[in-house]
């Protein structure tokens, strides 16, 4: 089974050492741990990423909180031992994001890691789900990973009951108010820009379609709850 979805997990991430040359490591992912979302990352889970980065010599973007427009260090190191992923990366000094992360992390402000990644293999378990192939194309330090969960939820509660109830009405909301709904649910801006400035911008424009660019408008919904 694949998901082209691009999607995010977050994990309280354990930073085992920081120097002043702004080298950091310590675990991504954690295998075994039935998160919030019913979901399990199994052992193997980046395998076939991380040979695919190492023969096409790439490596996953080191990113601040998930912006693709800002790029704060290079992953050195990434490998799966027994415990998960374990990362080894350097910020970048000089590039002022990454000097404001060095600081941030040399003080221990920041505790968490997110991963983003797209579903290639999932295998279900009772009312949960096996993570068992995930293609990893970044890993971003973020603010609240530990909490993010909670905020996420909010969010699908009290935004989206808010984007329906005006789709509904025939008042759908501004193009930049949908993005940031999807930029809070943790979608990268550059995707979550695409997303609203493109699909959804054309399907609440299409005044001649009537009933179905509201339709077409809340298959966004669709897939946000779905996600």
């Amino acid at each position: 089974m694949t998901n082209i979805v691009a999607k995010t997990k977050d994990f309280a991430f354990e930073v085992k050492e920081e120097s002043e040359d702004g080298t950091f490591e310590g675990y991504g992912s954690i295998f075994g741990n039935l998160d919030s979302y019913g979901e399990t990352v199994m052992p193997g889970a980046f395998a076939k990423s991380l040979a695919r980065h190492a023969k096409e010599k790439t490596s996953p973007l080191m990113l601040w909180q998930h912006d693709s427009y800002s790029p704060i260090g290079v992953w050195e190191s990434l490998a799966e031992d027994k415990k998960g992923l374990f990362c080894k990366g350097r910020l970048l000094k000089g590039v002022q994001k990454a000097d404001e992360a060095h600081i941030i992390l040399k003080a221990g402000a920041i505790r968490g890691l997110s991963i983003g990644y797209r579903e290639i293999k999932v295998e279900p378990d009772g009312n949960n789900r096996n993570l068992l192939e995930l293609d990893l194309y970044e890993i971003s330090p973020v603010s609240f990973a530990a909490n993010r969960r909670a905020g996420v939820t909010a969010v699908k509660s009290e935004r989206m009951e808010e984007f329906a109830r005006k789709l509904r009405d025939g008042e759908p909301m501004p193009v930049k108010e949908f993005e940031d709904i999807l930029r809070e649910a943790g979608v990268p801006k550059a995707m979550a820009v695409q997303i609203a400035s493109v699909g959804y911008a054309k399907a609440i424009r299409s005044e001649s379609e009537g009933d179905q660019a509201k339709e077409k408008a809340a298959l966004f919904l669709q897939m946000l709850k779905a996600g």
